[in-house]
């Protein structure tokens, strides 16, 4: 099950990013808006801006354009 999975590291497709901000709404120690208004990772998980993995795979999960994707440590896509 993906949530038993420990994300360690996340991947943000800017050309899929439409700035909606949800992720930043939920994992706002994770995720920020640049100028261009797109997402970007602010801290890559074991730290993971003080977010835990539910947070995080919830904040990937809100994206309306699926431009989050979420990795385990070995290279597997969780999300």
């Amino acid at each position: 099950m993906a949530e038993e999975k420990k994300i360690a590291k996340i991947v943000i497709d800017r050309e899929l990013c439409i700035g909606a901000a949800s992720c930043v709404a939920i994992a706002p120690g994770v995720f920020a808006l640049d100028e261009e208004n797109k997402a970007y990772v602010v801290d890559n998980p074991p730290a993971g801006g003080g977010a835990d993995n539910e947070t995080i795979l919830n904040a990937a999960m809100s994206c309306p354009t699926k431009a989050i994707t979420l990795y385990d440590k070995d290279g597997n896509q969780i999300l």
